[in-house]
């Protein structure tokens, strides 16, 4: 076996920086073995250590009454009562994506399937959320194709149904394109698996797939930024095979209930090296592994290739010795490989053995959890101006202005892309994806459900960090509110560009902030996450996006609301103030041809005294048809209730500046229909628990009746709302440009 030469290059070509290979060098006293450099490449990098982030993530609350398990595992775990249990987690798979859509997209949702179902839960819910870059690249549209496709691909064939999501597009993302995939499952809260290894001499045991080169140095790409070669890294991604892991997931489960698990952990990032490592150092405990027992379905692999491999489908396991026999059988039936590959050992060595010979012998809590953490340097963003909307000029014809927002790509229909998931399968599915948040019963409870929903505002973000992730958390609560549910914890993915410049490590570093301050002022820890930097190609970043995955728990599903459950002569109000802001707004980018401005500010307080009442009256059984105010604000609100229903409305915008009124995306604010006989009193009750409120009309009609400002037909409004989609993806002539 001849030995690698470390040289710069070699140190330059994993990623690691001089004062990083130095700290190696000090650390082990010796020049490195290429397979060790490799090991520290992966565990070192952004992607598996967060050392850029660490410090900020710190700051987060992640403890709450239902709180189980917070940051640190596979997934976080809440509790929802009667001894259940929600295990749920988004993660980022970004760079594979950009560089092959559709296995970069479909080994996405395996892995976050895979960290949900390594806890001993059954996935029941899946959401992605999605950024192109502008339609008229040339490569978005092939990348929305196969991202898509690859999502669908892999859920559909797994079985677990795809219930929300996001699509936006955006020219800052024409280099890197996000998919942020979540997954969440069902257990009993007294039978939570965990990571951390317990017990000198136990067997390591590999599970699952076999090993191949698919995926070697996956997560040190992803800590990389783009260039002009890109394609090159095409074999850094991973190839996944959904029906693999559907017996993985149920042997598993088997073997959970057998009691032969002591920890468990998926093969992620950085494949067999993180794992091992991460359980090693959890449990206070060394690991020994003899990679010549690792199951591989290519020949000649090396030590390096198979300690970095991120062939998908495969775990790694802490066995009872004493259930060896009953475990190895459970995995034979299901068709999968069991192989007993390494110890649990007492000298907090990392140790890696390999035809005969030593490849690594490291310290493994300085490789798991002391890898570097850095303070790094970072600026306050700059205030973006205040815009007012006297400043901006009154369309002359407001219907057509709706017609255009609610046409465009960011405000259209997303049915093109949700109807290629499988929205129903498991039966449980109470509300599909096109409203604020996926419904699904808890199965087996009488009258249980949960609901799902993720959020993020990017042009917020880029004009003001801090207030872009307090709307981010604030509008992913609104989501849950307004189908009844009330939100208990939340999970995020961070989507930013290089942290070593201080304007984008300051965009982060507020971002957090005001994660921190909402999750705060409104009960909703983040219980689990992931961060993705170095989002660049040629020194161009994407946007700041933060995305927050909520979950929301509903006692009563009998009493829920959706953006279509309005009925004739139903009653519209509206919960919070009337529209004036408008700048970083839809309307200001589509009509006006401007993306500058403040975004609208979040009042926390105001957010969670509109939301309480809302949901109140949700549960109360008094509001079927709800929809909180985002992008496009209340005209489009409207406009997608009447689509979703079916049904006309004759409203009242208020006084004041139209575009503001019916365009403005003031935050705390939704539209809820009560029956007539119950509207009178719903005034006196909003002004005694502070909630403004304003009566805006009644349901009934084919069109949506704006007075003095706008009539047009719901048709109209259907075919503007459904028509973008599918004529770009089918090519249409000049569609990419008309979007623009």
């Amino acid at each position: 076996m001849t030995e690698i030469t470390i040289t710069p290059e070699i140190v330059a070509a994993h990623g690691l920086k001089p004062d990083e290979y130095q700290r190696i060098l000090n650390l082990i006293g010796r020049v490195p073995l290429i397979t060790e450099l490799g090991i520290f490449s992966a565990m070192w990098n952004e992607h598996c250590s967060y050392k850029s982030s660490k410090r900020w993530l710190k700051t987060l609350p992640t403890k709450g009454v239902r709180v189980l398990q917070g940051p640190g595992e596979n997934a976080g775990v809440v509790d929802i009562g009667d001894g259940d249990c929600v295990v749920f987690k988004m993660e980022s798979h970004n760079h594979p994506s950009f560089i092959e859509p559709y296995q970069g997209a479909a080994t996405g949702v395996g892995g976050i399937l895979r960290d949900v179902f390594t806890m001993g839960a059954r996935p029941i819910a899946a959401m992605n959320a999605l950024r192109f870059g502008a339609p008229d690249h040339p490569k978005t549209r092939h990348l929305v194709a196969g991202v898509v496709a690859g999502v669908g691909g892999y859920g559909n064939a797994f079985g677990v149904p795809t219930v929300g999501g996001e699509v936006n597009f955006h020219p800052r993302y024409n280099g890197n394109c996000l998919v942020n995939a979540f997954a969440a499952g069902l257990a009993k809260s007294d039978a939570i698996f965990l990571s951390e290894a317990k017990g000198v001499g136990l067997p390591v045991v590999y599970l699952g797939a076999k090993t191949g080169r698919d995926g070697v140095g996956g997560a040190t790409m992803a800590s990389a930024e783009f260039d002009e070669n890109i394609e090159e890294k095409r074999p850094t991604v991973q190839v996944g095979d959904p029906f693999t892991e559907k017996c993985l997931l149920e042997a598993c489960l088997e073997l959970m209930q057998t009691g032969a698990v002591i920890a468990i952990q998926d093969m992620g990032a950085a494949g067999l090296t993180c794992s091992a490592v991460e359980m090693g150092a959890k449990g206070g405990l060394g690991i020994e592994l003899d990679l010549d027992k690792v199951p591989v379905r290519e020949t000649h692999m090396s030590a390096y290739e198979m300690m970095l491999s991120e062939s998908q489908e495969r775990m790694l396991m802490v066995l009872e010795p004493s259930k060896q026999a009953v475990a190895e059988a459970i995995f034979l039936k299901w068709g999968l490989d069991f192989a007993v590959v390494g110890k649990t050992t007492d000298d907090l060595r990392f140790r890696v053995l390999f035809q005969g010979h030593e490849v690594a012998n490291l310290p493994i809590r300085e490789l798991g959890d002391e890898a570097p953490e850095y303070d790094r340097p970072w600026i306050e963003p700059k205030p973006a101006k205040l815009i007012h909307a006297a400043d901006i000029a009154e369309p002359a014809d407001l219907g057509a202005t709706l017609l255009k927002i609610l046409g465009s790509p960011d405000i259209a229909s997303r049915r093109w892309v949700f109807e290629q998931y499988d929205t129903l399968i498991q039966g449980n599915s109470l509300q599909r994806p096109g409203g604020d948040a996926g419904v699904v019963r808890v199965d087996g409870h009488p009258t249980k459900a949960l609901a799902f929903t993720s959020d993020v505002t990017p042009r917020y973000c880029e004009a003001d960090p801090f207030q872009g992730g307090m709307q981010a958390v604030a509008e992913c609560w609104r989501n849950l509110t307004a189908v009844g549910a009330e939100p208990i914890a939340a999970t995020d993915n961070l989507n930013f560009g290089n942290p070593e410049k201080p304007e984008i490590m300051g965009q982060l570093v507020k971002a957090i902030e005001g994660i921190g301050a909402a999750c705060t002022a409104l009960a909703f820890p983040i219980v689990s996450g992931n961060v993705s930097l170095y989002n660049e190609t040629h020194g161009q970043g994407i946007l700041p996006t933060p995305t927050i995955g909520g979950v929301g728990l509903i006692d009563d599903r009998t009493k829920t609301a959706s953006i279509g459950a309005m009925a004739d002569g139903d009653v519209l109000f509206l919960v919070g103030r009337d529209g004036s802001h408008l700048g970083a707004t839809i309307y200001l980018r589509e009509i006006a041809d401007s993306e500058d401005g403040a975004p609208p500010p979040v009042d926390l307080a105001e957010e969670k005294r509109h939301g309480d009442f809302v949901r109140g009256l949700i549960r109360a059984g008094r509001v079927a048809a709800c929809h909180d105010l985002s992008d496009g604000g209340l005209a489009i609100a409207l406009a997608e209730m009447c689509i979703a229903s079916g049904k006309g409305v004759m409203v009242d915008a208020g006084t004041g500046a139209a575009h503001a009124l019916l365009f403005g995306e003031d935050q705390a604010r939704y539209v809820v229909a009560l029956a007539a006989g119950d509207a009178d009193r719903l005034a006196a009750e909003a002004a005694h628990l502070g909630v403004a409120l304003r009566r805006l009309g009644t349901v009934g009609g084919d069109r949506l009746d704006i007075r003095n400002r706008l009539s047009v037909p719901v048709m109209d409004l259907t075919v503007a709302h459904e028509s973008w989609f599918p004529a770009y993806m089918s090519g249409a002539p000049d569609i990419a440009v008309a979007a623009e």
